[in-house]
């Protein structure tokens, strides 16, 4: 392959990388949750953000004031929930053993 051809082929993939759109990314956050809409099927925590939650959410599981791990897809300014795990009292998330 000549240094010509490897140019160009740098320069195309260059290119194409700045057209792509970002790509969705993933997160995790804490705190307490402020707000519950579930007509929206959102929670805001205590960070201010607000976290879209799944379709078909039980919400029975989640109250305000509850702190909270919250996973997430984010994509844009939408942060999109996967997973919400409870925070006890000593700080540890996760579902209480019984």
């Amino acid at each position: 392959m000549t240094l010509k051809a490897i140019r160009k082929l740098l320069s195309i993939a260059t290119f194409s990388g700045l057209l792509l759109p970002m790509a969705a990314f993933a997160g995790n956050s804490q705190g307490r949750i402020e707000m519950i809409d579930e007509t929206a099927n959102t929670i805001i925590l205590s960070d201010g953000l607000t976290y879209q939650l799944p379709g078909e959410f039980d919400y029975s599981v989640l109250s305000e004031g509850m702190k909270v791990l919250v996973f997430y897809d984010r994509d844009g300014e939408n942060r999109y929930v996967t997973d919400i795990e409870p925070i006890d009292a000593d700080g540890k998330a996760g579902i209480p053993e019984e």
